[in-house]
């Protein structure tokens, strides 16, 4: 039976356009400006671009051209993709095609979902094209094909068990022409999981798992004796970056199962909380970086790894840089994935700093008391919230959007798991908040050496917009609250803003058409913090917005 079934409402005309997305167009995703074929603008996961025919000498200018709904209530979290004058769009219920001039719809499919899902359906990243088809996950860990002129389920499979505890959000990527997803459920009895599948047939090539088994390299990092590995979590609910150079995928892992290390005997649990760098054609290892040993704070490492090529005490290095949930930003040589530098870019209290010599943190007694059974406040919960942050070369600046909220965590009595039962082992809560405290900060930071350039403080609501860099010397993003912005790169001042009809929670992009730059950001309140937190003060509901400079 399909999991997704073509709605078929194909409403005017279609383009005359070419549909075949090469493996070369998606390595040089970024020089057709017509164009934007994978997320966050690029294999290289910058969220950056060059264009500036809207900067901050003309962006009070910037008006709405086009909006349409996007007929859904659960989240607007992924960013759109373009090819050939086509927006793809997805969601939680449906995948769109919509004329970028004109913000028409072209066509329109419905997920259908297997019975018996309860999770409120959502999707990070973005719609994945490549060679005619538009790839994406559905919450019922299903990965399909869909044809990009006119929406038909091409393949359609499933690699997991919602009632084992797997769930899916992530964007998936295509990289040297094997089609990469993760998967999600890392507070659940799960062992993660990243599958190739054959793009043109929907035939799983490889799976690597994030939990080695007995006897395979790191296992030694897991009880003896023991199953615990079987359920040890590592989910992989971001999506990867890639270097074609090099042909490695880097993709990041998530917390250890269960929070509490008892069953895992306080071990680092590889290859939990991790940046996996491995061939996409096998799904070979060829290095890795463990970003948290032994995570018990629900850190994870699933965030992008941006790559850029920067001077290294003189030397030009190929890095990924990582702004972790523990509060670090690391850079990395992704040649071999080992440490060059590492700062705290909010609030931490759970290490003082990174040992550079071995990359490991430098723990407080907020461990051992948390071990002893101590309720612990722990900063941070997060350092952002799992949205994409943003690299200028130019400037040489990461823009992100942080959190200043803390987790107040303790240790719960032991119980034998339930498979597809949540499994953290401990009791948490995050502390009243009063009006006027302040949530978070729009920030841009030096990756190298930690330097904040300017700080900009985000009160009563945190953000779960992701950044958007771009020559004109502009960054956008967004609030909880519906505001689109844009903020100056060399200060943080706000330049521009414009109120959507919802919450801001996905990532902008900007690009060309008929010669005209256009940026477009989904609206639509969803993800499990943000509804937590703005779900009383704003309303639901999806669309997608196209602003481009108003004439003089």
């Amino acid at each position: 039976m399909k999991r997704i079934w073509l709605c078929a409402l194909l409403l005017g005309f279609w383009p005359a356009l070419g549909l075949s997305q090469t493996t070369e167009e998606l390595v040089n995703d970024g020089k057709n400006a017509e164009n934007v074929t994978t997320q966050s603008m690029g294999y290289d996961r910058k969220s950056y671009s060059p264009l500036k025919q809207i900067n901050k000498s003309n962006v009070k200018r910037l008006v709405p051209i086009w909006s349409t709904s996007l007929m859904n209530d659960q989240g607007e979290l992924a960013a759109p993709t373009i090819y050939s004058g086509v927006m793809y769009v997805i969601n939680g219920q449906w995948t769109f095609a919509i004329d970028v001039e004109t913000g028409k719809q072209i066509w329109r499919t419905p997920v259908e979902l297997e019975s018996g899902i309860q999770r409120n359906a959502f999707n990070r990243g973005a719609a994945t094209i490549y060679n005619g088809k538009l790839f994406r996950v559905t919450i019922d860990n299903h990965v399909l094909a869909l044809d990009m002129e006119t929406g038909k389920v091409l393949w359609n499979q499933k690699f997991a068990d919602f009632r084992d505890g797997y769930y899916a959000t992530g964007g998936p990527i295509i990289a040297n022409g094997v089609l990469i997803s993760g998967v999600s459920g890392g507070e659940s009895t799960t062992r993660g999981f990243l599958d190739g599948w054959d793009p043109d047939t929907g035939k799983r090539l490889w799976r690597r798992y994030t939990i080695p088994a007995p006897g395979e390299p790191g296992s030694e990092t897991w009880p003896k004796n023991s199953d615990a590995w079987t359920r040890g979590g590592g989910p992989t609910w971001r999506s990867g970056s890639y270097d074609p150079q090099l042909d490695l995928v880097y993709w990041g892992t998530g917390n250890a199962e269960p929070y509490d290390p008892r069953p895992r005997e306080d071990l680092d649990s590889l290859f939990t909380s991790s940046v996996l760098a491995i061939r996409p054609k096998t799904g070979e290892l060829v290095c890795y970086f463990q970003y948290t040993p032994n995570d018990i704070y629900d850190v994870d490492a699933t965030d992008e790894n941006v790559l850029a090529d920067i001077p290294v005490d003189g030397q030009l290095r190929k890095v990924m840089i990582q702004a972790n949930k523990n509060g670090f930003m690391y850079v990395l040589d992704r040649t071999n994935c080992k440490l060059i530098a590492a700062h705290p870019y909010v609030k931490v209290n759970w290490a003082t700093g990174i040992d550079l010599s071995t990359g490991r943190p430098v723990l407080t007694d907020v461990h051992k008391r948390f071990l002893a059974g101590e309720e612990v406040e722990i900063w941070p919960s997060r350092g952002t919230n799992a949205v994409p942050i943003a690299f200028n070369p130019n400037t040489g600046f990461v823009y992100a959007s942080t959190w200043n909220v803390p987790r107040i965590q303790q240790l719960a009595p032991q119980k034998p798991p339930v498979i597809g039962g949540a499994s953290t082992g401990v009791h948490s809560r995050f502390p009243e908040t009063q009006q006027g405290d302040v949530f978070g900060h729009f920030v841009a930071i030096n990756p190298l050496t930690g330097e904040k350039k300017w700080e900009v403080p985000l009160t009563d609501l945190p953000s779960s917009a992701g950044m958007l860099a771009t020559g004109g010397g502009l960054v956008f993003t967004g609030k909880l609250t519906g505001e689109f912005i844009a903020l100056d790169e060399n200060t943080g001042k706000t330049l521009w803003q414009f109120k959507t009809g919802s919450s801001v929670n996905s990532t902008a992009i900007t690009y060309t058409h008929k010669g005209r730059q256009y940026v477009t950001i989904a609206s639509g309140l969803g993800g499990i913090l943000a509804t937590r937190y703005a779900a009383r003060k704003m309303p639901t509901g999806g669309s997608v917005w196209t602003f481009a400079l108003m004439a003089e």
